[in-house]
């Protein structure tokens, strides 16, 4: 076993011995029962849930960015009601607290099981807060968490079998040179993680784990190929390109556009203002992609209108000459607000009342995030640009662009993440101000295959030409009507992808930071008739594979990315 294949998921190349991270999942007694002290054993059971809460919350205020909203979510699940209830119950009815919790989750696990879509991936949230409560209630370690890390000292590729968005969250900045994960797909939470940290990663590489500790590893995160004790060539041949994607990413500087001049604008993908500094850093234009929920999720009432102002003016004043494109909060399916009544229970929620849906209920909600951002704007320079997630038809378009007008805003634009919204986008066209395409829930829409599932990825994958067809009818309909068109998933963020995507007329990109430079450089290696020649070509293609191999052949200053 010399070669491994999986998906690449964050671009660059690691070299170095494996470390494992080792999970330590303890399994309490079935049946294990308290000494007779229900009350103390409860007391017990809901320290180690807000223990775990606090934690989980510290560990994404550190972070920061996207895991700073994944990690919120999580601490939420430690101290969701219902699941309290129910490990009070077992308690009272003689269990320890490590077994009732244990339970209780595997309920409330199997649920999301079967809710199938984003919830699936959910479940494995739930194992990991459960297990760091139970390795606090068993004692078993002065820090709660579910895994014994490697020593550090010499710099690792770190394997796993999986990887917890609060371990990924943490990991040693500069010991880590690549991390390599049997299970987890190209949008997986691990994923998007890596390429926010700018580590070179690989999912989805089934046998990973049987490679011994120790054995060297030579990581290509945008190809997913991963070399076992590579020859000492290899490596050197990998460390030369290196360097010269270094160079070159040196010599790319300012506004993103092609080598014979077109404007491609490239701009940062944020979850709260605390990303700007790394966004300015790396030389965004602007955001295209500011998440808001983080203000809601983990709030048992809803912020208020200050609060909201003084989260947006920051990320507002940080791009004076720039765009700051907003999306409105996107909760229900995976991220259900706890303010608001449960919507019931939803067959599949992936498919139910989430993004825009969301507010035909509860309308006050966009109304006052909208004062908000009204009132954030006023008197600042910056284009502010506000835009739905979850649009489906022109009349779910045209409510939202009316509500927007009536609070003051001038620019309101349409998500395209569902297939009906991008097969009709010439009807969406005219009723919006611009598109922007989450290429993650769009191909998982498209082809019903569950974003974060691993063994999946092939089907998820950017570079499908139905997915590259999709996007192409967008940006043609913008075009056709004189829009801008956006890509704010996380293709933009493959350099070779992102030469095609401007080829199909986009002319916006939005990205992680740390994946800025590297695109921002292949762009400007490149004309824009060079770009479409790629994009024609990948369009033409049958596979995935093909598409990517026909549009690097015509991409040739890309032979080292």
């Amino acid at each position: 076993m010399d070669r491994l294949a999986g998906a690449g998921v964050s671009p660059g190349v690691g070299y170095g011995p494996v470390r494992r991270l080792v999970k330590r999942a303890p399994v309490p007694a079935r049946g294990a029962r308290h000494g007779g002290d229900a009350e103390a054993e409860r007391a017990r059971a809901e320290a180690a849930l807000e223990r775990v809460a606090a934690d989980l919350e510290e560990r994404g205020a550190r972070a920061g960015g996207v895991a700073h909203e994944i990690l919120s979510a999580q601490a939420m699940m430690a101290r969701d009601p219902d699941l309290a209830a129910s490990v009070r119950e077992l308690i009272d009815g003689g269990l320890s607290a490590a077994r009732a919790v244990y339970d209780s989750f595997a309920v409330f696990r199997e649920a999301l099981a079967r809710a199938g879509g984003y919830l699936a991936e959910r479940a494995a949230d739930l194992d990991d807060v459960r297990d760091r409560a139970i390795l606090l209630l068993d004692a078993l370690g002065p820090e709660p968490g579910p895994v014994a890390w490697p020593d550090g000292g010499v710099p690792y590729v770190l394997v796993a079998r999986d990887l917890a968005p609060a371990d990924a969250a943490v990991l040693p900045p500069g010991e880590v040179v690549a991390f390599v994960i049997e299970e987890g797909g190209p949008t997986s939470h691990t994923a998007i993680l890596a390429r926010a940290m700018g580590v070179p990663a690989v999912v989805a590489c089934r046998g990973v784990t049987r490679v011994p500790d120790g054995t060297h590893l030579l990581v290509d995160g945008a190809t997913g190929e991963v070399r076992v004790a590579p020859p000492a060539r290899e490596v050197a041949t990998a460390r030369k390109r290196a360097a010269r994607r270094a160079a070159r990413r040196s010599l790319a500087q300012g506004p993103g556009r092609t080598a014979d001049g077109r404007a491609v604008a490239l701009l940062a993908n944020i979850g709260t203002p605390r990303d700007v500094e790394a966004a300015v850093g790396c030389g965004a234009e602007g955001v295209g992609l500011y998440r808001t929920e983080f203000l809601f999720l983990d709030r048992r009432a809803e912020p208020g209108a200050a609060e909201q102002r003084d989260a947006y003016r920051p990320v507002l004043e940080a791009f004076p000459e720039g765009r700051v494109v907003v999306r409105t909060l996107d909760a229900g399916a995976d991220k259900p607000l706890a303010f608001l009544p449960s919507p019931g229970e939803e067959p599949n929620p992936a498919l139910g009342r989430r993004g825009l849906r969301l507010y035909e209920s509860y309308p006050g909600i966009l109304e006052h995030q909208l004062a908000a951002l009204a009132e954030a704007a006023a008197g600042l320079p910056a284009r502010l640009q506000v835009m739905a997630p979850m649009v489906a038809t022109p009349d779910g378009a045209a409510w939202f662009v009316q509500a927007c007008r009536k609070a003051g805003l001038a620019e309101a634009g349409a998500m395209i993440e569902v297939p009906s919204a991008a097969l009709r986008a010439r009807d969406l066209a005219p009723v919006v101000d611009f598109f922007s395409i989450g290429t993650n829930d769009l191909a998982q829409y498209t082809f019903a295959a569950d974003r974060q599932l691993g063994a999946l990825h092939a089907i998820q994958n950017p570079w499908q030409p139905a997915l590259l067809d999709l996007v192409a009818l967008v940006a043609e309909a913008a075009a056709r009507a004189g829009r801008e068109c956006g890509v704010c998933g996380e293709a933009a963020a493959d350099p070779a992808l992102a030469c095609v995507l401007a080829g199909l007329g986009v002319t916006s990109l939005s990205m992680t930071p740390a994946a800025l430079p590297d695109v921002r450089a292949a762009l400007a290696a490149h004309t824009f008739e060079r770009c479409r020649a790629a994009a024609e070509a990948a369009r033409a293609a049958v596979t995935a594979a093909d598409a990517r191999a026909a549009a690097r052949a015509l991409l040739p200053a890309l032979g080292d990315v």
